[in-house]
């Protein structure tokens, strides 16, 4: 049996490392970069943190700063119109998961026809084209994005949140600076970190599990799960900073070579609908969808329940398991993860979308490599057990 396994050709992780975003970008030749960013990181001025060393380099950046929050095919083909208008050679996808999305997902859209919509690459499809190489750097110890061959895209006239993968969304480099997670608010830190706990745990129990993956994955968990809380309350801590990085990308590392599951397929359509950031929209779920899983890959839950230090090497897969659901339930208290309902959402919207999120759900695959695959009907059940949590 083999295995494909794909990463970026570079990554160059520590503190600093952004600093050194020139020298990465002159590996490769490169040295016409459009930086792909959001609003917030221009008006706060934290790009200045990827563009001064390339002013510095003797380089001329450009700057995309349409992004939102949850990408839009929208966004995307505003993106590829600066991207066409210019003569760059590369992209660098600057901020959280939304802009190394766009970034990447304006790569693959700017390859293809005349005429082509980012729907045309929703999985199944294989999007492996890219029209320019693609630099990430992540502001968040989260997504992952700067690792995997994935982009997550909505398209705005279906209001559906469109799974993209192919060797087209894989960067060509990342740069991985804890440094720039220091001025992360609290809530985004919780939401990001859950998400990159989410990533691991469900690369380790996915039916499309592999040796080589499952070595990044349970790496990841031993990084996240001390860790997490400690950045929480603790934000300039270095070192947990530093190990929530690393674990983010090592977990997006881990699910770009076997997959995400059932948690991911469930949070796309609650981001869709009621645009819940999308880490958060995981947490809402992780509990729940751990509990309906859990006897479906038992000895896989308690392996990832030892790895987070959550059980011993001496206890049983039983117990082990049952204690790694606590933890995932303490871990949304400990976070202040609120509920669908507490989030605010409207119960009767809820209520109504909850056969059209099912099939949304299932139509992204991401069920189907669950280690309990559920049907439409289990998928609405688990929808209602996570709304008051």
């Amino acid at each position: 049996m083999t295995t494909s396994f794909v990463s970026p050709r570079l990554l160059m992780i520590g503190g600093g490392a952004v600093g050194k975003l020139a020298e990465v970008l002159g590996q490769f030749g490169l040295s016409r970069p459009l930086v792909v960013t959001d609003p917030w990181m221009v008006s706060s001025g934290t790009v200045e943190k990827a563009l001064a060393p390339l002013r510095a380099a003797g380089l001329s950046p450009s700057v995309f700063s349409e992004t939102v929050p949850d990408p839009t095919d929208t966004v995307i083909e505003a993106g590829v119109a600066a991207m066409k208008a210019g003569d760059y050679d590369c992209l660098v996808g600057f901020g959280g998961g939304s802009p190394m999305d766009t970034a990447k997902a304006m790569a693959i859209l700017g390859a293809a026809p005349a005429g082509a919509r980012m729907r045309d690459f929703k999985v199944p499809a294989q999007a492996n084209r890219a029209a320019l190489p693609v630099i990430c750097i992540p502001t968040t110890a989260g997504t992952g994005s700067e690792a995997t061959r994935f982009t997550v895209i909505t398209d705005t006239e279906r209001d559906e949140k469109m799974l993209i993968a192919g060797l087209g969304a894989l960067p060509l480099a990342a740069v991985v600076d804890f440094e720039l997670t220091f001025s992360v608010p609290p809530r985004t830190t919780a939401d990001t970190g859950i998400d990159s706990l989410t990533h691991a745990l469900e690369a380790f129990v996915s039916k499309r599990a592999n040796d080589e993956a499952d070595e990044y994955a349970l790496r990841a968990m031993r990084l996240i799960a001390p860790n997490l809380r400690t950045v929480y309350r603790e934000p300039s801590n270095a070192i947990a900073r530093a190990a929530m990085m690393k674990g983010a990308t090592l977990a997006g590392i881990a699910f770009s070579n076997s997959s995400v599951a059932l948690v991911h397929g469930m949070s796309r359509p609650i981001g869709a609908h009621f645009h819940v950031p999308h880490g958060l929209s995981n947490a809402m779920l992780l509990p729940a969808v751990t509990e309906f899983s859990l006897n479906a890959a038992l000895p896989r839950y308690a392996e990832a329940a030892r790895a987070m230090g959550v059980a011993t090497s001496a206890e049983g897969d039983q117990s082990a398991a049952a204690k790694l659901l606590q933890e995932l339930r303490d871990l949304n208290r400990d976070l202040a993860v609120p509920t669908p309902a507490a989030y605010g959402i409207d119960p009767s919207k809820w209520d109504g979308l909850l056969e059209t999120m099912a099939a949304q759900a299932l139509a992204s695959g991401s069920p189907a490599n669950n280690p309990a695959v559920p049907d439409a009907g289990e998928i609405v059940a688990l929808y209602r057990r996570a709304w008051n949590g």
